[in-house]
């Protein structure tokens, strides 16, 4: 398979092409705007193609609009995840933040999306630079209600289109919106990837506003119970789900934890980082090891738990916000170990000297 050469944003929209994405409906900001451009650039040009008599590139690919807001953007994607298509809307923190409302809604309606975060820095509009000051918005809910989204966190350019690929996948399986969380860094950085070998699983939407049809009864989708027993009842499905999930859905990677016992923890971008880090770290005869969890909803606790239980006597969280990571660690550590932070904010991004010093300190 041949290598292809591209920034993170523009990996999002060929994983989400290669996914069989039908419409995306999104608003420009920066640094999450190349994803729309891109995505402008391959409809055009399908269309282009059929003016000429040729096939599209992308036949699946029907709906591009630009919205004239994230607010609409975001109501426009429940739109089309209600008839059954697979859509998408990308943004980035002031702009995740107008579609709150929106997301609460399709994960009321159990709808089916990707929303893409290519976090930069806040609180308010903050800065264009990267940041993960997102993290809570995303895994603890950042609607009104409970609610979950499946959040998968890249670290890479190939992860960026992966991920993208595997988060459709996952959405029409638990019927249920996701996110992919990333940085700007990521966003924009440029690195070789490969197109992975990532099944599109197909998923019947009988539940899909289409028309009566055949049907007896018309579908209805909302999220409006004026009673207390069918406000109940769905929310007792919906936690059901999100018990699943976190049963069969939780994805991680370690690195070098056989004999560690030292543990650095991060997403994103400073996990690629700190991954260097160990390695420098271990040619000075520390014992350190890597955990990156790749889900952020689910989080993975009880690997931490298995860590810390017999073997890691120090965690070290490096994230690029003020310790949002660090309580989701400190959870699956449950007082077993020392649990330290290294927070790093403003527009920067650590480096391996940085975090090499924040070991050796613990070492």
């Amino acid at each position: 398979m041949s290598k292809l050469y591209m920034k993170g944003n523009e990996a999002i929209v060929e994983g989400a092409l290669k996914a069989g994405v039908e419409g995306f409906l999104g608003y420009p900001i920066t640094p999450a705007s190349e994803i729309i451009e891109t995505f402008a650039q391959r409809y055009f040009a399908d269309r282009e193609r059929e003016k000429r008599g040729e096939k599209p590139l992308y036949p699946k690919f029907r709906l591009f609009l630009q919205m004239e807001s994230e607010i609409a953007s975001i109501n426009a994607v429940m739109g089309g995840a209600s008839v059954g298509c697979r859509v998408m809307t990308a943004s980035s923190s002031p702009g995740i933040s107008l579609k709150q409302e929106g997301i609460s809604y399709l994960a009321a309606c159990e709808l089916p999306c990707v929303i893409v975060n290519i976090m930069r820095g806040g609180p308010g509009l903050g800065s264009i630079q990267p940041e993960q000051g997102d993290y809570f918005q995303a895994v603890k809910g950042g609607g009104h209600g409970d609610y979950k989204l499946i959040v998968l966190a890249p670290n890479s350019v190939q992860e960026m289109a992966e991920h993208t690929m595997l988060l459709f996948n996952l959405t029409d399986k638990y019927r249920n919106p996701g996110m992919i969380l990333t940085d700007g860094y990521l966003g924009q950085m440029k690195e070789s990837m490969e197109f992975p070998d990532i099944p599109i699983e197909k998923y019947e939407k009988p539940w899909a506003v289409t028309g009566i049809g055949n049907r007896e009864t018309q579908n209805i989708i909302e999220s409006l119970f004026l009673a207390p027993e069918p406000m109940i009842e769905a929310k007792t499905k919906l936690w059901q789900k999100y018990k699943k999930i976190e049963s069969d859905e939780v994805r991680y990677e370690i690195y070098k934890v056989e004999d560690a016992k030292i543990l650095v923890t991060a997403y994103g971008t400073p996990s690629r980082i700190a991954k260097a880090a160990v390695d420098l770290a271990r040619e000075k005869g520390v014992r350190v090891g890597l955990l990156r969890p790749i889900t952020l909803w689910p989080f993975p606790y009880k690997i931490y738990a298995d860590l810390t239980t017999h073997q890691i006597d120090k965690v070290l969280v490096v994230e690029m916000s003020f310790g949002q990571l660090l309580e989701d660690v400190k959870l699956g550590v449950e007082g077993r170990a020392e649990v330290r932070l290294y927070a790093v904010y403003g527009g920067i991004v650590p480096t391996e000297k940085d975090i090499l010093e924040k070991i050796m300190e613990l070492g």
